[in-house]
């Protein structure tokens, strides 16, 4: 079991040192609405070839399609999001991935299709969001006490 401190500190230390999968795991963007409707879910991390809009930031309304994920320094890069450098040259400029919506899905995946199709099937059953617990054990009856005589 393990457990989280409520220290900023520690906390930040914990996310900057986490392992790459974690890390991964961490680079999330929220979904656009119609997509938050369809799969009953706010946000979904984000892989290449994700299609997202710039929310913040010099580059804000921009729509492009996910180039690169940097797991390391938590950043994106977004095709026609790029810098000028003073000799011309033009380089990708990297982006937060909590400054993106994500307005449309790679599903080439199939276990990212197949886990959003269950989501799909569950928003439509209107049990999205339900957690299914386990059965309850039965109550034993209680013992009697002993007879005094």
């Amino acid at each position: 079991m393990s457990f989280y401190s409520t220290q900023p500190r520690k906390q930040r230390l914990q996310r900057y040192s986490a392992p790459h999968h974690q890390a991964r795991k961490q680079m999330a963007s929220h979904l656009s609405e119609e997509l938050l409707l369809k799969y009953n879910r706010r946000s979904l991390t984000v892989i290449k070839g994700d299609e997202v809009k710039v929310l913040r930031g010099d580059f804000a309304g921009q729509n492009g399609k996910v180039l690169t994920i940097d797991a390391k320094e938590r950043k994106v890069t977004v095709e026609k999001v790029i810098n000028k450098k003073a000799d011309g040259t033009e380089v990708a400029r990297a982006i937060d991935p909590s400054n993106l919506l994500i307005t449309k899905l790679n599903l080439e995946d199939k276990r990212r299709r197949a886990k959003l199709e269950a989501a799909e099937e569950l928003a439509k059953k209107g049990e999205a969001g339900k957690a299914k617990s386990p059965k309850a054990p039965k109550a034993k009856p209680a013992k009697s006490a002993k007879k005094e005589a």
